[in-house]
């Protein structure tokens, strides 16, 4: 006789027999794919990173910019004015030329010349020598200046505005010069200048002086 009770082996919870490849670990080939599609993902975002900051540079740093020329501070030293007869004016004074530049270079600039003048005609001139700006900074150069209405042809509009206790000056200049980068990079920019002057005749000082 049969015995009753006989053995078997017990079926999983889900019946589903798992196969040995399912149950096998990763095979290599696998684990080289996916260390392929990391080192992928790691050099995409390398690279976009490395461009973002070759952009930023290029916006930044490396972006050479036209240098600023203005005149600063005016100091008069003297004033004569002429109304009964035949208008006239002298004065001298002391101006401080101003070369500001925002590159991440120096700026090396030429000798050149501030003029200075009335309704159009030179009334005189002031020399800023050669000299170089350091990178992200302003140069500041001192000149005297002085001026006469000499070489004017007419002086009719002057008696008016003399007689109104105001002076309108202009005053031009322009500097020619070079930007250089990490001594690699080098670039001629020339800074200019165009400013109106206001003196006050009657107190003797500057009144307005602005530029562009």
């Amino acid at each position: 006789m049969f015995e009753k009770n006989q053995e078997y082996p017990l079926a999983p919870a889900n019946g589903h027999h798992r196969s040995d490849e399912e149950a096998a670990p990763p095979s290599s080939k696998e684990l080289k794919r996916k260390k392929r599609i990391k080192c992928a993902v790691y050099v995409a975002v390398l690279a976009v990173f490395q461009a973002g900051i070759i952009l930023l540079l290029a916006l930044t740093v490396l972006k050479i910019r036209t240098p600023k020329l203005r005149l600063g501070t005016l100091t008069i030293e003297s004033m004569q004015t002429e109304t009964s007869g035949l208008p006239s004016f002298n004065m001298r004074f002391n101006a401080q030329v101003k070369v500001k530049n925002t590159n991440f270079g120096h700026y090396k600039f030429d000798a050149g010349n501030v003029t200075f003048l009335y309704q159009g005609v030179t009334i005189g001139q002031a020399m800023v020598p050669k000299a170089r700006a350091k990178a992200r900074s302003t140069k500041k150069v001192d000149v005297a200046v002085e001026l006469n209405s000499a070489s004017l042809p007419s002086t009719e509009n002057l008696g008016s505005e003399l007689d109104s206790n105001v002076l309108t000056l202009n005053s031009q200049a322009k500097l020619s010069g070079e930007v250089e980068l990490l001594k690699v990079i080098k670039k001629n920019k020339s800074a200019q200048m165009n400013c109106t002057i206001t003196f006050n005749v009657s107190t003797k000082m500057l009144q307005n002086l602005s530029c562009k």
